[in-house]
């Protein structure tokens, strides 16, 4: 069975909706992990900056909500770019979480 377009938008914005809960749960566990230490405050910066770039991200899944059929047509639903940006800040956060909690 073909997957019709409404269907791969569904499924595009439910996969960016995934990758929010993961990074609001990694937020979450560097939150509670940075602690006061000589580094707590780069550590601080980093989950701000990182902060800031995920909510650009989540701006932007609300302009994909908003699209009418005919605007994904015009080759939204094939752009990869917003996948690799929260591939790469979740490297990001990653990285960060377990750099506070070892």
């Amino acid at each position: 069975m073909m997957t019709t377009r409404n269907e791969l938008v569904e499924q595009h914005i439910l996969e960016y909706e995934a990758r929010r809960k993961h990074f609001d749960e990694l937020f979450q566990r560097a939150e509670k992990g940075i602690g006061p230490s000589p580094e707590a405050a780069e550590l601080g910066d980093e989950l701000a900056s990182l902060r800031q770039e995920r909510e650009q991200l989540l701006n932007h899944i609300e302009e994909l909500k908003s699209k009418t059929r005919e605007e994904w047509q015009e080759g939204t639903i094939e752009e990869a770019g917003p996948m690799i940006l929260w591939e790469a800040i979740a490297k990001r956060l990653e990285s960060l979480v377990e750099r506070i909690e070892r």
